[in-house]
């Protein structure tokens, strides 16, 4: 909303988790050896080590970069 890149965001008790979502932006990329621009947004996970294990964590992330990233693979 505020058009910020990225950014962690802090838990606050009782929450275990917290996703902090960046701005979707172009950036340059190279694709197949060549140069191209397309849209990106990141995506920051807070986790508390005492609730949830941090590799249980990263698996969350990688499941929802998916979804993001074909989001009509949600409706099927």
């Amino acid at each position: 909303m505020f058009g910020i890149r990225e950014f962690a965001a802090i838990i606050n008790p009782p929450q275990s988790c917290i996703l902090a979502v960046g701005a979707g932006e172009q950036r340059p990329v190279v694709r197949n050896g060549a140069l191209a621009v397309e849209t990106q947004m990141s995506c920051t996970l807070s986790v508390d080590h005492r609730v949830v294990d941090g590799a249980l964590g990263a698996e969350w992330l990688q499941a929802f970069k998916g979804l993001i990233e074909d989001p009509l693979s949600m409706m099927l």
